[in-house]
């Protein structure tokens, strides 16, 4: 015998009735703080030359996460789905 039970709540309903923490205040602060720090760095994220400046002063490193997410693009793009 099998029988499904539907049930219609939000999903905070369902965190709240299964005892899990609200995280809406944590994300809302992330959200605010991920948006100030993309307007501050509007112009050097819209500027390649100064983004490439930005890369090279943190010793290298920079470059190095570049080369890894590109690579890790190209190799994404190469699978067959």
């Amino acid at each position: 015998m099998k029988f499904t039970v539907n049930i219609d709540c939000t999903p905070q309903e369902a965190r709240s009735f299964f005892g899990m923490p609200d995280v809406e205040p944590l994300n809302k602060m992330i959200v605010d703080e991920m948006s100030r720090r993309a307007k501050e760095n509007m112009d050097t994220l819209a500027d390649p030359e100064r983004l490439i400046a930005a890369w090279v002063n943190m010793g290298g490193k920079g470059i190095e996460q570049f080369q890894n997410l590109m690579g890790a693009a190209m190799s994404s793009a190469g699978k067959k789905k």
